[in-house]
């Protein structure tokens, strides 16, 4: 039954895209929080004629932004950097770690599951330790460890039921035996930052791993008589791949190369954001380690790793669509109902369907981003007629 029109705003004439295609001419309709089947007499409508709307990004990979940082602010700097990607569109995020001492980030975890608890955030990926010192990227290889079961399992109960994904170099002693751990416990196991063979990575899938962390970048290239990674996770349907579309982690025609192999159901665009994302260029930490940021490109200060993104998932979107070409609707898919889908919260986001947390982006004709709603309230109100 449809609710009082006080309480219900219909956001018409734009292209809706539905898990169903797109609609030409569509209508939304919201009332209070949540998406409605239908809009009682006398609603509010707001034309929306020459925009689309799409629902609202979620970002399994993301570090900070705002100049705040999930892996070592005070809680109202994370709430920062919460805000920061939801002004671009982000209406749902999980918080990323770097490699720390255990105890730290136990602790972390507590912090962080605290805001997950209160639904600031969907959930923690923990990124590091337990990776590969050949491929580590912008971790510290001092603290670098073997993915011993038993710390899994602390990181885990100290995340209180909200660690939702951790990324593993499963080629490592104790590797294999942390994905079953993860697998059994619910959380996502991703192999990333690794040195493995194909072989190697086949057995990890076949134990229970369903994600690559940004694929291509921290792992061996593809190779012709040594496929390595790469081949294992683009060839099985079980893995969703992450991309990073920001124009330097990877090349156009290598993020063609996965829609293609994985289709895109299987691809999952992050961020991987560090605290510049939405803020600027300057000196950062992520994690001990010391970050430059020039001209939008994120590097550690010894060695010029580059050291997670500035990205913003609007931006990630517009290049997917415009510059890459790819279906708006496939854009959609790995933006939103994939990532959603992966965390466990598909039943709430991820998707325009009716009962679902009104949670959506507005964007024009060239695909910038002139509105976002989460929950039903306006982060950013389109200006319209």
């Amino acid at each position: 039954m449809a609710g009082r029109a006080a309480d219900s705003t219909v956001l018409a004439g734009a292209r809706v895209v539905l898990p169903t295609g797109i609609v030409e001419d569509g209508r939304v309709t919201v009332e209070g929080t949540r998406i409605a089947a239908s809009a009682p007499e006398g609603a509010r409508t707001v034309d929306l004629s020459g925009h689309w709307v799409v629902p609202g990004f979620v970002d399994m990979h993301n570090h900070g932004g705002g100049g705040a940082s999930f892996t070592s602010g005070t809680v109202d700097e994370v709430l920062t950097g919460i805000r920061t990607h939801r002004e671009h569109g982000t209406t749902t995020m999980v918080a990323s770690t770097v490699t720390g001492e255990m105890d730290f980030l136990a602790r972390r975890a507590g912090i962080l599951s605290e805001l997950v608890e209160q639904g600031d955030l969907a959930g923690i990926h923990f990124e590091g330790p337990f990776i590969s010192p050949c491929r580590k990227g912008a971790h510290s290889e001092e603290l670098l460890r073997d993915p011993d079961p038993a710390e899994v399992r602390k990181l885990v109960d100290a995340a209180r039921g909200t660690a939702r994904m951790f990324t593993l170099a499963t080629e490592l002693p104790g590797g294999i035996d942390s994905v079953r751990l993860l697998a059994e416990h619910g959380v996502i196991a991703a192999i990333g930052h690794t040195d493995a063979t194909y072989e190697q990575t086949v057995e990890a899938i076949d134990a229970g791993a369903t994600v690559a962390t940004h694929l291509f970048n921290a792992m061996p290239p593809l190779a012709h008589r040594e496929p390595g990674p790469i081949a294992a996770l683009l060839e099985d349907d079980r893995i969703t791949v992450e991309l990073i579309n920001d124009g330097t982690h990877l090349h156009p025609a290598v993020l063609e190369l996965a829609y293609r192999h994985k289709g895109a159901d299987r691809v999952a665009l992050i961020t991987d954001a560090m605290d510049a994302a939405g803020f600027g260029d300057g000196s950062y930490d992520l994690g001990p380690l010391a970050v430059e940021v020039k001209d939008g490109v994120a590097r550690l200060v010894e060695g010029g790793s580059i050291a997670g993104s500035t990205l913003t998932l609007d931006t990630a979107f517009r290049r997917a669509v415009t510059l890459d070409r790819i279906p708006v609707e496939d854009v959609v898919r790995s933006i939103s109902a994939n990532p959603a889908r992966l965390l466990g919260v598909d039943d709430r986001v991820g998707s325009l369907d009716a009962g679902k947390d009104a949670d959506l982006v507005v964007l024009d004709e060239d695909f910038d981003l002139k509105g976002v709603m989460r929950k039903g309230e306006w982060i950013i109100e389109p200006k319209t007629a």
